[in-house]
């Protein structure tokens, strides 16, 4: 493994550690934001409230709006043609959903609620409108875009070069950024997704996740109760992520 490119995917995971403001438009690359009262001016918004195992929209289905994560966690997936589920990531408070399908006429993937969920539904024409009255509107969704694609890459290069135990390490490290980045605690978290879900996202069976997090446990390194996490030892957790690997 090369441990140069290890830690530029990992540190491309890092998430912004600023306040949440529930009254801006946030994006999950940046803390500033538009004001949903100066949005709701020009773009209609309609607030839709989900329950978990509930679908946003399916793949396929005609793309006309984006939604902003007001509460809840959502996770985004493919299913392959054999019917297997690919977890394509998790969206939690703050992030924007959708902007994978900006420029094709249908949704490329599933969106589903895991837990009790809010979002702000944005009309996606109307974006468009609003942007030549929002300058900064225009480089949001830019750079929504830009990091819809660097996380893509991050993880893929994290995925092809630790292996399982790292992974989850990573993983956990993610979250508890994303989590701090909310003003929420970074040491102690649900995690809203199961088992199964995290070895989609993280290509492992939901076995290996289990005794990746058993073994993380029993090195001092986080407690686990069931979907209840603590994160121990930050510094160790990181170090496990940096460790060179035999393949």
């Amino acid at each position: 493994m090369n441990a140069t490119a290890t830690a530029t995917a990992l540190n491309a995971l890092k998430p912004v550690a600023e306040p949440f403001d529930p009254g801006m438009v946030t994006l999950s690359v940046t803390r500033g934001g538009i004001s949903l009262e100066e949005l709701r001016k020009y773009v209609p918004t309609v607030q839709k409230k989900l329950t978990a195992g509930q679908y946003l929209y399916r793949a396929g289905q005609p793309f006309q709006a984006l939604y902003l994560v007001h509460a809840g966690f959502l996770k985004t997936s493919l299913v392959a043609a054999d019917g297997r589920e690919q977890i394509t990531a998790f969206r939690m408070r703050g992030d924007l959903i959708g902007v994978e399908s900006i420029g094709t006429p249908t949704h490329a993937c599933d969106a589903v609620a895991l837990d009790s969920s809010t979002v702000w539904e944005l009309s996606y024409p109307a974006i468009l409108n609003a942007c030549a009255n929002i300058p900064a509107l225009q480089a949001q969704l830019t750079m929504a875009l830009a990091a819809e694609i660097r996380s893509d890459r991050s993880w893929m290069l994290a995925l092809g070069t630790l292996n399982a135990e790292q992974r989850v390490a990573a993983f956990l490290l993610d979250v508890a950024g994303r989590h701090e980045a909310l003003g929420f605690s970074a040491k102690h978290f649900v995690l809203r997704m199961s088992r199964a879900d995290i070895g989609s996202f993280l290509a492992l069976k939901h076995e290996t996740v289990t005794r990746a997090l058993t073994k993380l446990a029993a090195q001092g390194c986080i407690s686990v109760q069931w979907r209840e996490v603590r994160i121990l030892d930050t510094a160790a957790l990181s170090e496990i992520t940096r460790c060179e690997t035999v393949h």
